[in-house]
């Protein structure tokens, strides 16, 4: 059966909000407290539904991201008895902590995986998804849920939104590189989607739609 899709979020304005609950890391042998904090983004994009979907789904690899290498399907079914298509498919992406970092071995790694859950429903015109990282969760967690959605506004428009949620734990000095690396991921990742969503629409499709 098609796993179940996420609560879903709503909101017709641009909003980038970024919230950090830094707590100093304690010297020595002591336990640190776990770090965290919050991205969320909301976009309208003046294109019909279906022209939106079909260029997320398709947007990686592109030359305008070079920080994800690879997008493949790991998985992909349809419930016959609602229609929605679920995928969940394993993003590669290069490892930015930079390399005089990574002389501990937990930090050395070649690339970074993701993983996406989606849930599209063509017939409400509703696509619902969730992502993980699946590098180092003993360290951190990162979790992002989206939402694409026919605008109320304008059936001509997509409403998009997304929330990123990071939890950092660990011992001393791995606690501050794992939130310097989350935050920059996060936090350019979501703008830089956005842009590449914005530059293959108008490629594809020409003008915004009134």
């Amino acid at each position: 059966s098609v796993p179940l899709p996420p609560a879903s979020h709503s909101g017709p304005r641009l909003r980038l909000f970024l919230s950090s609950l830094l707590i100093p890391a304690l010297e020595g042998c002591w336990s640190v407290p776990a770090m965290g904090f919050t991205v969320e983004a909301c976009k309208v994009y003046p294109y019909p539904f279906e022209h939106v979907v079909t260029s997320f789904l398709n947007k990686y690899p592109t030359p305008m991201e070079k920080l994800i290498t690879a997008v493949k399907t790991v998985e992909e079914k349809t419930d016959l008895s609602t229609g929605i298509i679920y995928r969940r498919r394993i993003a590669t992406c290069t490892n930015i902590i930079p390399e005089f970092l990574r002389k501990n071995n937990i930090l050395k790694v070649p690339s970074i995986y993701l993983e996406e859950e989606s849930w599209l429903n063509m017939q409400a015109r509703i696509m619902t998804l969730k992502s993980h990282c699946l590098t180092w969760t003993q360290y951190a967690t990162l979790n992002e849920e989206s939402v694409f959605r026919e605008s109320l506004e304008n059936p001509n428009w997509t409403e998009f939104v997304q929330k990123g949620t990071v939890s950092v734990t660990g011992a001393g000095f791995l606690n501050y590189v794992f939130e310097a690396f989350a935050q920059t991921f996060v936090n350019q990742g979501i703008k830089k989607s956005i842009k590449i969503m914005e530059t293959l629409l108008q490629e594809r499709y020409g003008c915004p739609f009134s």
